[in-house]
C-alpha cells in the first residue's frame, strides 16, 4: 500500500494496488494521479449519485478461495439506465471488476491473450462473432458517460469520460470488450455471481442505505409526478424509470430529485387485469406488481406485459394474450450457437423449434421499470417452442435479450393476487350440469363406433342384439356422466 498527501486539501489517499493510477480524494474529491514518485491534481471528480447498492468502498469478499477488496468505483449512465462498476484487488496483487446493475453481479477480469475482434461500429446485437477460437452473440452494444467516481481506479477517469462497450453471450459464458481507449479494444472475461456466492462481507446494511438515500431499498414507496402531481408507485433503488399513470410523462427517479425525461402523450387508459401494487406469495418468494406494457405486433394483434420484482428472485414477467397467461423470465444462459432465421435452438440441453418472428411495438405503459421504456419503442422478437416451453429472443439496435415462458391458469392467478387480479376464471359453472362433458363426449364416440359395428347383426337378429347394444352402450356412458360430475363438484 503506497499512502500520498491529496494535492488540494492535504488528507492521506491511499493507494493499494499497484495497478491504480488515480484514485479519488473522499474529503474534497480531487482526483489525484499517481505518477512515479509524483503525485498530480487532475481537478474534481463528480460523487457518485448515492444508491441503493449494498457494495462499498472496502467491502470484502472471495472469488475461487481468492480473497478481495473492493477499492474503487465508477458509475455509468446509458441511455436507458444506469450501473456500478467496482474495482476490485486481490490478496495475490490481482486486480477485476465487479458490475452491480439492478441487483445483478458480474465479475470480468481482462483477458492477457491474442484474441480476434471486430470495429466498435461494425457490431450488431443478436449477430454471432468468432472471439478466442469459438462464436459468441453480440447482447448489448453501448456507449455510456461516467457520471461519479470513488477510490482508486486502473485509468484516467473524469467528466467527459466516455465508455464504449459491447458484451457477448455464449451459453453460461460473456465476454466484454472495452473500447473506450481506442478502436483495439481491451477484452474481459467474466461470469455472473451473487453477493452470498462472493461470501461479501462489510456490506451496508438496509437501514444505513436507508439514511443515505432516503428511502429503503425495495420497498414500494411513491412520488408525486412532476408534471401533473398524481402520486406514482415504485421501487427505490429498483426502479428508477417511472411513467405516470395518469399523463404518461416519463420521469426519472434515480436522482435525489425527480426529473422529467420526456413529456407525456395521452393515450388512452387500458384496462389492467392485474392492479399496480399487487402483492402474491409464489413459492414462498414474495412478488409485487410494478409495471405494465401494452405491445402490437406487424398484424395488430395485442397483448399485455406486467412486470413483478420479488427482493429475493428479481425482475419476471406474467404475460396476458388472447390465448391465456403466462410466465416469463429473462435467461442468464443462452443458446450455445445461434444464428437469425436458425430453425432450433439448444437450451439446458433442450432443444426448442423455431415458430415465427414478428415485429413487436410499445403501445401504452404505466408504473415503474428498470430501463426506460415508453410508447413507440420497437424489437424483433424470434419465438421457439419445445412443449409447454418457449422462448423469446428480442433484439433492439443496442442490446439482445432472452427469456423462457411457461403457461399459467387464470384460476392460478386468481389464487395468487386474490381480488387484485380481475381476469376471467375459465371453471365450470355448477349451474350447469353439462358444462364439463368430456368424459360424455368419448363415451358417445365409442357408443356411436360400436352401433356402427354392429350395424348388419341388428338387420338379422334385431331384439337379441338391441337388448345387448343397449346394455353396452349404458355400461358405457353411465360412468363417463360420474366422472363427469365428479370433476364438476
Amino acid at each position: 500500500m503506497q499512502i500520498v498527501s491529496c494535492p488540494s486539501c492535504g488528507a492521506e489517499v491511499k493507494f493499494r494496488s499497484h495497478a491504480s493510477v488515480m484514485a479519488v480524494c473522499e474529503y474534497c474529491s480531487t482526483r489525484v494521479l499517481k505518477d512515479q514518485d509524483a503525485v498530480k491534481d487532475l481537478g474534481k471528480m463528480s460523487s457518485v449519485l448515492e444508491d441503493y447498492s449494498p457494495i462499498q468502498i472496502g467491502t470484502a469478499g472471495v472469488l475461487g478461495g481468492r480473497p478481495f477488496t473492493v477499492v474503487g468505483r465508477i458509475q455509468l449512465r446509458y441511455s436507458a439506465g444506469m450501473w456500478n462498476e467496482w474495482f476490485l484487488f486481490f490478496d495475490d496483487g490481482k486486480t477485476a471488476w465487479l458490475g452491480d446493475s439492478s441487483g445483478m453481479y458480474t465479475i470480468t477480469a481482462e483477458y492477457q491473450g491474442e484474441t480476434q475482434t471486430q470495429a466498435f461500429d461494425d457490431l450488431v446485437p443478436g449477430r454471432g462473432y468468432p472471439i478466442g477460437g469459438a462464436v459468441y452473440t453480440a447482447a448489448e452494444v453501448r456507449l455510456a458517460d461516467c457520471v461519479g467516481g470513488q477510490g482508486e481506479l486502473p485509468f484516467k477517469v473524469g467528466d467527459g469520460y466516455q465508455a464504449r462497450v459491447a458484451d457477448f453471450r455464449r451459453g453460461a459464458e460473456f465476454i466484454t470488450l472495452d473500447y473506450s481507449d481506442g478502436p483495439v479494444p481491451v477484452v474481459y472475461t467474466g461470469l455472473a455471481v451473487t453477493l452470498d456466492s462472493l461470501q461479501c462481507q462489510l456490506l451496508r446494511d438496509d437501514d444505513t442505505i436507508q439514511r443515505a438515500a432516503g428511502r429503503y431499498r425495495g420497498k414500494l414507496d411513491a412520488l408525486d409526478c412532476p408534471a401533473c402531481g398524481s402520486p406514482i408507485k415504485y421501487l427505490p433503488g429498483v426502479t428508477a424509470n417511472l411513467v405516470c399513470p395518469a399523463c404518461a410523462t416519463q420521469i426519472d427517479a434515480a436522482s435525489p430529485k425527480a426529473q422529467v425525461v420526456a413529456a407525456g402523450e395521452r393515450v388512452a387508459a387500458v384496462p389492467l387485469t392485474l392492479e399496480l401494487g399487487a402483492t402474491a406469495n409464489i413459492n414462498n418468494q414474495d412478488f409485487t406488481i410494478i409495471g405494465m406494457m401494452r405491445r402490437a405486433d406487424d398484424e395488430g394483434t395485442q397483448w399485455n406485459e406486467y412486470l413483478m420484482y420479488g427482493p429475493r428472485a428479481g425482475f419476471s414477467w406474467l404475460v396476458e394474450t388472447d390465448e391465456g397467461w403466462s410466465g416469463a423470465n429473462v435467461l442468464s444462459d443462452w443458446p450455445l450457437t445461434y444464428t437469425p432465421g436458425a430453425g432450433t435452438v439448444l437450451v439446458d440441453k433442450v432443444s426448442f423449434s423455431r415458430l415465427y418472428d414478428y415485429g413487436a411495438v410499445v403501445t401504452y405503459a404505466v408504473g415503474a421499470f428498470n430501463w426506460r421504456v415508453s410508447v413507440g419503442d420497437k424489437t424483433q422478437v424470434e419465438e421457439f417452442q419445445a412443449g409447454q416451453l418457449r422462448l423469446a429472443s428480442e433484439t433492439t439496435p443496442q442490446e439482445m435479450t432472452w427469456s423462457r415462458s411457461s403457461p399459467v391458469s387464470a384460476d392460478q392467478l386468481a389464487l395468487w393476487f386474490g381480488s387484485a387480479f380481475k381476469g376471467k376464471i375459465k371453471s365450470p359453472s355448477r349451474n350447469q350440469p353439462f358444462a364439463n362433458n368430456r368424459h360424455r363426449t368419448t363415451a358417445k364416440y365409442i357408443i356411436g363406433l360400436m352401433l356402427a359395428v354392429n350395424a348388419i347383426p341388428l338387420l338379422f337378429n334385431f331384439g337379441d342384439t338391441w337388448f345387448l347394444s343397449a346394455i353396452a352402450a349404458l355400461a358405457i356412458y353411465l360412468p363417463a356422466t360420474f366422472l363427469d360430475n365428479n370433476d364438476q363438484a
